[in-house]
């Protein structure tokens, strides 16, 4: 699939991470994003029967913020630990995902700049919702931008 936005082709900096778990889908999304030129960049730290998941997302989340207008995806085996461990670091927004309408809420409602998945979707399921993410524009209305900005507030009392 090629990214446009506003008839614009957009190319988007994209941050990949798993465990051992979520391994089992990386290399073929990977190739699916690269197909359509996107840049993909792995974390290239190796998976092996007893990695943590904490260290993966901190790579890729860690670029995701030295790289404005860049996104993650994070692989594990539900997804849900890796969100926790990536919305543990200030300015990541991270969305456990579980269909399409999630990823569009995650980007159009939330601003999120990263998705976790967990590796019981198939992976066609997971493709459609990384498109629908990359397509999907952040937030403009007042209600959402509101939103957002409590949740600024809240991550800078800490």
């Amino acid at each position: 699939m090629v990214y446009y936005k506003d008839r614009e082709r957009i190319i988007i900096k994209i941050f990949i991470g798993a465990d051992h778990r979520g391994a089992k889908y990386k290399e073929e999304i990977i190739d699916y994003l690269m197909a359509s030129e996107q840049e993909v960049i792995d974390t290239g730290l190796e998976n092996n029967p007893v990695d943590d998941h904490l260290d993966f997302a901190v790579i890729v989340c860690e670029n995701v913020l030295k790289n404005p207008g860049s996104v993650g995806l994070l692989f594990c085996s539900t997804g849900i630990g890796m969100s926790i461990d990536a919305n543990k670091i200030k300015g990541i927004y991270c969305a456990k995902v579980d269909d399409k309408d999630d990823a569009f809420y995650a980007k159009n409602h939330n601003d999120a700049n990263v998705l976790a998945f967990g590796v019981k979707h198939d992976i066609e399921s997971i493709k459609e919702m990384i498109d629908t993410f990359l397509v999907t524009k952040g937030p403009n209305e007042e209600k959402y931008l509101r939103r957002i900005e409590k949740v600024k507030q809240l991550e800078n009392k800490a």
